[in-house]
């Protein structure tokens, strides 16, 4: 705890006994342990708060991703089927018109 050992602590008591005097120790104490209650939770929140930002940042990093890629592969598919049109087209014109009179 600090590097402090107990002959320090008794020396820090009896310090705060001469200067508050026994009546207003213990609330002295009482406020001290509420002060360090509420720095805790509050520390406590933050750490939650940037855990949260934390992984929300990482799922929309992720997302970004995944969607670049989907975009990439989409794009790919598009010039492989528009490169496959024109011999289809080609193909069909080769091929002469059908029984109804259509190429």
């Amino acid at each position: 705890m600090f590097g402090l050992g107990i002959p320090e602590l008794i020396v820090i008591f009896v310090i705060a006994l001469v200067v508050f005097g026994p009546k207003k120790l213990p609330d002295l104490g009482k406020a001290l342990g509420k002060g360090i209650a509420e720095f805790k939770r509050a520390s406590q929140e933050v750490k939650d708060t940037i855990e949260t930002e934390v992984r929300s940042a990482e799922s929309s990093i992720d997302l970004a991703k995944i969607k670049s890629d989907v975009e990439g592969k989409e794009a790919e598919l598009k010039s492989e089927a528009s490169a496959q049109l024109p011999k289809e087209e080609t193909a069909a014109k080769e091929k002469g018109p059908d029984a109804y009179g259509k190429s």
